[in-house]
């Protein structure tokens, strides 16, 4: 998704409080956004508990700082910086973490993001984006250059099927009818799941949603009526199950004392079998492929 967050990015380099920090990242990936910002576009270095601190500052002095790097060296190694400099004072400071999840695969635990999303949002004020499609950039990137308050926006791999054009963004979105449950996946995960069961026949298949931001205040009409059938949901993302989107989701269940009649929670399970290898491996190993959540619908 980094091309077309670019794209979009540069869209906006027209507002002249907009500032770009990166860790010393975006090696063929954000060349444009450099070329159109100049002295705006900033390398802070391998520095991320600065680089985070001076955004702050900037955002203090009403500029719109937008801070880039591999999502863990981000969120996990300024968390201090993100809470006390950021998030305590409500600072508008965009963090634009890529490679969520397993994203980058085989270069193994230090680099993966699997905790990202629920340590951020311990944290007050903030709201998270995690877009499903290239598309969903478009639109996405302007609502944060106005947002007043801290995000997170998690990058990923855009994965849907290549004949489809995915439904205007919202924060819900159903993707795919079906009558075999509902099917609930938390950002680029969706793609996968729609790539491998639209060709599916209609009872073989789940109503599939796509949930693209967070936190979770309320469930969509539709998806209640969906719900309500009694049919098994099952929800999916590449997230570890402690301040994941599916905890969020069945706390909302609880609440309106609806639930269905089986749910099922897969999320990223770390590592297995000790190894590292591919998105695709990890995925596989945490039982978040396609195949494995598709025959969730069918067990007894």
């Amino acid at each position: 998704m980094r091309k077309a967050f670019s794209e979009a990015f540069i869209a906006q380099c027209g507002c002249p409080e907009l500032i770009f920090l990166t860790g010393d990242l975006g090696y063929l990936a954000l060349e444009s956004i450099r070329e159109t910002l100049g002295s705006r576009f900033i390398n802070a270095g391998v520095a991320e508990q600065n680089m985070v601190s001076v955004s702050a500052g900037l955002a203090q002095q009403s500029f719109r700082p937008w801070v880039y790097s591999i999502a863990p060296f981000l969120y996990a190694r300024a968390f201090e910086q993100i809470r006390n400099d950021i998030c305590l004072h409500s600072m508008p400071v965009v963090l634009v973490g890529n490679g969520g999840g397993y994203g980058y695969g085989v270069m193994g635990a230090t680099h993966h993001a699997l905790e990202d999303y629920g340590l951020l949002l311990t944290l007050p004020s903030l709201t998270v984006e995690i877009p499903c499609f290239n598309e969903d950039l478009a639109t996405v990137v302007p609502t944060l250059m106005h947002c007043q308050n801290p995000a997170y926006l998690r990058l990923g791999l855009c994965e849907k099927p290549s004949q489809v054009v995915p439904p205007k963004y919202s924060p819900w979105r159903k993707l795919i009818d079906g009558s075999a449950g509902v099917l609930i996946a938390v950002g680029p995960l969706a793609g996968v799941y729609w790539k491998y069961s639209i060709d599916l026949p209609v009872a073989q298949r789940p109503n599939l949603w796509c949930l693209s931001q967070l936190p979770v205040t309320e469930l969509p009409e539709a998806l209640w009526a969906d719900l309500a059938g009694g049919l098994p949901l099952v929800i999916a993302e590449e997230h570890v199950q402690q301040g994941s989107a599916g905890q969020s989701i069945a706390m909302s269940l609880l609440k309106a004392g609806s639930m269905p009649s089986r749910i099922s929670h897969r999320t990223a399970m770390g590592y297995p079998s000790g190894l590292y290898g591919s998105q695709s491996f990890h995925r596989q190993e945490s039982r978040l492929d396609s195949q494995s959540v598709l025959a969730e619908f069918f067990c007894q």
